[in-house]
């Protein structure tokens, strides 16, 4: 005879030591597996290649050291290169970038093409550099075009259409506005190096020490600086509000069929 089965079994007690799995702050729509995506990857490949060439038409036209202190400059080629090495992972099948990094580059070349349209070259604007100059013709016209607005639009296409969405966060807007407050600080301090008078001191209207007053200049940097806290806050929103544009359907290997009868 077999003893009878007790109908009330008592819980089993955790085993001591073995941690509890933790909430990931992660959703799990922004979890991209690895796959191989060519496509992304010669995109990305061709929008670093284009910046490099912007970049260098600038080079061979004006003094080398004079150009790479523009923060558009500045912003290119660091987009060529994180564009480069996120080609690369692409094409091999790993992991994307570290988001921080790429909503970083994303943000300044935004910052880069938005400042050079409604401030620069606007004629409305305050701080224009269109009035009273020849405006830009040939390679120095086609390098404006190149850094200023192709490069800004296939990052923000390549964010909308290639990248998964809810990877940004809004801890990592404040850590962002570091690198343009130290371009606040290098721009200021290289104009304090550069005697008064010679062309080029300071590299933009809105930052001109020796124009306007110093006051003048921090409270510019610092409306500027509430503007770009604010546009990366919304380009944060709408990552978390986007449509995922790279799900993919993994295979099971089997087909569920319909019950018959």
């Amino acid at each position: 005879m077999t003893a009878p089965i007790p109908r009330d079994i008592p819980d089993i007690p955790a085993l001591p030591g073995v941690p509890s799995l933790l909430s990931s702050p992660v959703p799990a729509s922004a979890v991209v597996a690895p796959v191989h995506r060519p496509l992304a990857a010669v995109y990305r490949l061709l929008v670093a290649l284009v910046a490099v060439a912007g970049v260098t038409i600038d080079l061979v036209l004006g003094s080398p050291v004079h150009v790479l202190s523009y923060f558009t400059i500045q912003s290119n080629i660091l987009l060529a290169l994180v564009f480069t090495l996120a080609a690369r992972r692409a094409w091999t099948a790993r992991r994307p970038l570290p988001s921080a990094l790429t909503g970083a580059t994303l943000l300044y070349i935004t910052i880069a093409g938005l400042v050079y349209h409604l401030l620069l070259t606007n004629t409305s604007s305050p701080f224009s550099m269109t009035g009273g100059t020849t405006p830009p013709t040939g390679w120095q016209w086609i390098s404006n075009q190149i850094l200023h607005t192709a490069v800004p639009i296939a990052a923000l296409l390549d964010w909308l259409l290639l990248t998964a969405p809810g990877r940004l966060h809004l801890r990592q807007a404040p850590t962002w506005l570091l690198y343009p407050l130290a371009y606040l600080v290098f721009s200021l301090g290289r104009g304090e190096l550069i005697l008064p008078g010679t062309p080029g001191r300071y590299l933009y209207p809105f930052l001109d020490a020796g124009l306007h007053s110093y006051k003048s200049v921090l409270g510019n940097a610092l409306l500027l600086g509430l503007a770009f806290y604010g546009l990366a806050v919304l380009m944060i929103a709408l990552d978390h509000v986007r449509p995922n544009p790279v799900r993919h359907r993994g295979k099971t290997g089997f087909r569920l069929q319909p019950p018959v009868g």
